[in-house]
């Protein structure tokens, strides 16, 4: 590419590609896209993003192509790589003048900048740090910053590198820059302070801007650039003067105007200084301790005491107890149980924790974490009047939730009171107590504090086990607060709820459910959104737990199902709904059957609720849980859902439809408890099978549920299935065999053994493709033990069940391995003999027996050979198989069925699916369930001794150990 001559149809290229205009925007990219493998092409766009005269939307695009560029084509073993004198070129160019005037563009070019450090500095680069150190030096401050911005990404970008002589490399590095990096921070900290003071706004702003950017890179090199950071001087030492400059820049807040642009910066330099401290926390633990006692100092000063008042913001508050929380459960910090097992470092660690965590300063911690930080605020209690819906969701977990103060001062609560419980135990209890009785509904305050002690003792249950009677508590004080209707009042309600919540699975007796399910039912006519979505969310606690117990809960399903089905149509928000849903599918998993008379509304409704939630996936993925839960509580009615149900699953389950990133999984599981509890199939049933073979393709995590939804299908309808899709499901089958673990090569096989075992005349031709492959793990030996014994099962179903197919397919492997038929029918029975320890089912070992013997009588040579072997592995299958006889005391196959009984249930058991009862019949017609083995190798050694006549038959039985023979005997006794 001739660079003048470029130039100009590039930069056109690029002013139409900024166009709004499609019509000249498609070509122009499309002109672009094709000159990117150009010599040259990236040389223009350098010369077209350097030259501040063209329009900035233009070098902007111009920047972006060259970014892309660098990515795609820069690695010397990329497809159409750029020469490596064209990236020589471009390298200089890079970094001839840091003068961008455009921020935006600055910021890209530094990380373009550094995507080329990545791959190239130092070895191709070794001037990049050099011409940047020597750029942050100079007095130009345009110049100044950009060098200063680039060195940080080059450094950010270096630092990320994982691999040993990488890290190695940026060590070298660290050790060479550290002093000057230090100064240079230590420098832009001082003028900007000065300025500060100064009143000078202006030119603080810009100071600080370095400042920030010369931190970041000291972030980095502290971080990341030393092997054993706590034996250079000059690191220790920047981290101790982090305290410092936090204290003065925390003072400087005071003096910024809160509405200043410098305000933003100054808090972000602030939260920069505690990253540094929690990274260096994290990667070098060991490293840290000489810094324990002054970060909990610094920490618990400001968050903990009048120190931080009017200082300490929101942000600053969560990082310091985020530094505290880490310095608390710190494994490193912790000794062994056994001291002489311990450490130096973990012992001298504990030792400091000690020291400073003493009963004081614990008390203080523990008081003002429930007192001051677990207080609702008035926002928030404005929130609650003014959109209560909204606040509900946010108290339980919404997205902002996550990443406020409330969340991360209740994780420090449970890990201080975890490591500290004997210390702050009491504290607790003595808040309790101080608040015992109802409160005074005129006192906010009060009703406040009472709030947050209720919440401290739900978070805290489990270490409060043996502190507090529950069971008391709640007769005695929650009952009656629960009962107080003032409108004020709604914030204990709520709490008392949620407590009752957290404490039923740890101390709640069984004997006090139908009391709490009688206070749940009226407080559900409390107006009080808030309270209701609190009070419903905590009613799958009591059905969640170990201690359920179905009957005590039948008296009350009704009024609570419709109320929690009334609530499901109130609410508004996504988050809302999938809550109220997640407890419906726990009612209905709890109670299955007993929900049938109630659930006609929901059913109703949940048509309508799908289609609103066309744009919220993850609402879908609710309901669909629901439908699973839904489906499995009705059984064979959920026919009746059809119309709707199967459209839900067509497109979950369909890789074409966008949606089947988030429903895929909830929708396959629908498809199988669907399909499980049909008590016939339907065309439109069938024909949903056809977003399989994509299924099947993907080979992901869900292939299992895949394997299980087609065996569903034949037991279902095995002639209808399999005459539909098994030619294509051999396909796909045939596939995945390539390229699949043993574990998933069993799931495969096993769908084969269910066909054979449901038809085994329709299954051995439909997946006919398959079963020389089977022969052939047999003949070679296949060593996956439970492969072997797959394939085993599968060739007894074919011997044992359709002889004249095992016949063809033997004389076609014959053909195969060039073998006589016998030779290779003895190299089976041979193989099968010798492995069938691999089969440890015992209806796979009962069925081996009863195929081998399916081969008596027999005049051929060489299954008379294999005799012996025949008769070993059936008196080891008879050993599996039979027992005593309770009534008569003789032996019995306690492996036959003679007729099908639905069986006797309790509330909490299951009732069987319609798949249950579909295998349960189709074992009445198995061999392996409906032919005694004592009686079929009783009748088989007769036919072989009426064929060979008396002295033949026992010829024959003397190739059998005599021990064998004589076990045989006692098991064919009286027959």
């Amino acid at each position: 590419m001739d660079m003048e001559s470029a130039s100009s149809v590039v930069l056109q290229a690029l002013t139409q590609a900024t166009s709004q205009d499609t019509a000249l925007l498609k070509p122009a990219e499309e002109q672009l896209r094709q000159w990117e493998t150009q010599p040259g092409f990236y040389s223009v766009l350098l010369n077209i993003f350097n030259n501040h005269m063209l329009d900035v939307n233009v070098r902007w695009l111009a920047v972006l192509y060259f970014k892309n560029g660098i990515d795609r084509y820069w690695r010397r073993v990329a497809p159409n790589a750029l020469s490596e004198d064209e990236k020589t070129s471009l390298r200089a160019g890079l970094i001839t003048n840091f003068n961008e005037p455009v921020n935006q563009i600055a910021t890209q070019i530094a990380v373009l900048i550094a995507k080329v450090a990545r791959l190239d500095c130092p070895r191709q680069w070794p001037e990049l740090i050099p011409i940047l150190l020597e750029s942050v030096k100079g007095q130009d401050g345009l110049q100044q910053h950009r060098a200063l911005l680039t060195f940080y990404h080059v450094t950010k970008t270096l630092a990320s590198k994982r691999l040993a002589q990488d890290k190695r490399l940026f060590q070298d590095l660290a050790s060479g820059i550290y002093s000057f990096a230090c100064s240079l921070w230590s420098h832009h900290t001082d003028c900007f302070l000065q300025q500060v003071l100064a009143v000078d706004q202006a030119h603080a702003l810009s100071s600080l801007e370095r400042t920030l950017l010369s931190l970041k890179v000291l972030r980095k090199l502290t971080v990341h650039g030393f092997q054993e950071p706590q034996q250079n001087m000059e690191v220790m030492g920047f981290l101790n003067a982090v305290f410092e400059r936090l204290k003065q820049f925390l003072e400087c807040s005071r003096q910024v105007d809160p509405d200043s642009p410098c305000r933003e910066k100054l808090e972000k330099t602030i939260i920069l200084y505690t990253k540094v401290l929690l990274d260096f926390l994290e990667v070098h633990p060991c490293a840290f301790i000489p810094l324990i006692q002054r970060s909990l100092e610094f920490a618990v000063s400001y968050v903990f005491t009048a120190a931080g008042d009017g200082l300490i913001f929101e942000r600053f508050t969560v990082q310091c107890m985020n530094l505290i929380k880490t310095i608390v459960k710190n494994e490193a910090y912790k000794p062994c149980k056994n001291i002489e097992d311990s450490k130096p470092e973990s012992l001298e660690a504990h030792k400091i924790k000690t020291a400073f965590f003493t009963h004081p300063t614990l008390t203080e911690i523990g008081r003002r974490l429930v007192s001051h930080y677990f207080l609702l605020t008035k926002e928030e209690l404005a929130m609650w009047e003014e959109d209560p819906e909204g606040f509900a969701v946010e108290e339980t977990g919404g997205d902002s939730w996550k990443y406020s103060l409330r969340p991360c001062t209740e994780v420090l609560f449970l890990d201080i009171f975890h490591n500290y419980s004997q210390t702050l135990t009491p504290v607790l209890l003595e808040m309790v107590l101080n608040l015992q009785g109802p409160s005074n509904v005129e006192d906010p305050v009060q009703l406040l504090m009472k709030d947050a002690v209720y919440n401290a003792v739900g978070l805290a249950a489990y270490e409060l086990f043996d502190n507090i009677d529950f069971d008391q508590w709640f007769n005695n004080q929650l009952l009656g607060e629960l009962q107080v209707s003032h409108h004020r009042y709604k914030l204990i309600r709520r709490r008392v709820i949620w407590l009752i919540g957290q404490w039923i699975s740890v101390k709640f007796k069984s004997e006090l459910r139908p009391l709490l399910y009688e206070v749940i039912l009226n407080l559900m006519q409390d107006p009080d959104l808030v309270t209701c979505q609190f009070l419903f969310l905590n009613v799958s606690s009591p059905v969640d737990d170990f201690e359920f117990r179905t009957e005590q809960f039948l008296p009350y399903l009704e009024s609570i199902f419709s109320l929690l089905f009334q609530l499901l149509q109130q609410v508004t928000e996504c988050d809302t709904k999938m809550q109220v849903l997640h407890v419906i599918s726990c009612v209905i998993e709890r109670v299955n059957i007993q929900i049938r008379p109630y659930v006609g509304c929901l059913v109703q409704y949940l048509p309508l609720l799908w289609k609103q939630s066309e744009e919220h996936n993850m609402l879908r993925c609710a309901i669909l849980t629901t439908l699973v839960h839904l489906v499995q509580g009705l059984g064979a009615e959920s026919k009746n859902l059809y119309l709707f149900l199967l459209p839900v699953i067509q497109l979950s389950t369909d890789v074409s439809q966008p949606p089947h990133v988030y429903l895929l999984e909830d929708g396959l599981e629908l498809w199988l408890v669907t399909l499980e509890n049909s008590p016939a199939i339907t065309p439109e049933l069938l024909r949903i099978f056809q977003n399989m073979s994509a299924l099947l393709e993907m080979s992901s995590e869900n292939l299992r549920t895949c394997f299980q939804i087609v065996n569903a299908y034949i037991y279902l309808s095995a002639t209808d299935f399999l005459q539909n899709y098994a030619e294509g499901l051999c396909r796909s089958f045939c596939n995945l065999l390539k390229d699949i673990t043993n574990e998933g090569q069993v799931q495969v096989l096993k769908v084969v053994e269910v066909a054979l075992k449901v038809s085994p005349v329709l299954g051995a031709h439909m997946f006919q493709p398959l079963l020389p492959s089977v022969f052939r793990g047999i003949v070679d030996g296949e060593r996956y033990p439970v492969v072997m014994s797959t394939y085993l099962g599968i060739m007894g179903r074919v011997l044992l069940q359709n002889a004249s197919f095992f016949s063809s397919l033997l004389t076609q492997m014959a053909s195969e391995y060039n073998q006589e038929i016998g030779q290779l029918l003895g190299g089976v029975i041979e193989m099968w003999v010798d492995r069938m320890d691999n089969i440890t089912q015992p209806e796979r070992r009962k069925l081996s027996s009863l195929a081998l013997l399916s081969l008596l009588p027999s005049d051929n040579s060489v299954v008379q050979e294999k005799f012996c072997g025949i008769i070993n592995i059936c008196v080891e299958a008879l050993h599996d198989v039979m027992t005593e006889d309770s009534d008569t005391g003789t032996l019995k196959d306690c492996m036959l069925m003679s007729h099908f009984e639905e069986p006797k249930l309790t509330d909490d058991e299951e009732p069987p699916t319609e798949q249950d009862k579909r295998k349960k019949l189709l074992a009445l017609e198995d061999p392996v369930h409906s032919v005694s083995l004592q009686q079929y190798v009783y009748e088989k050694l007769k036919a072989q001794q009426a064929l060979m006549g008396d002295q033949g038959f026992g010829a024959l039985m003397e190739t059998v150990d005599t021990e064998i023979v004589r076990q045989l005997q006692e098991f064919l006794q009286g027959l």
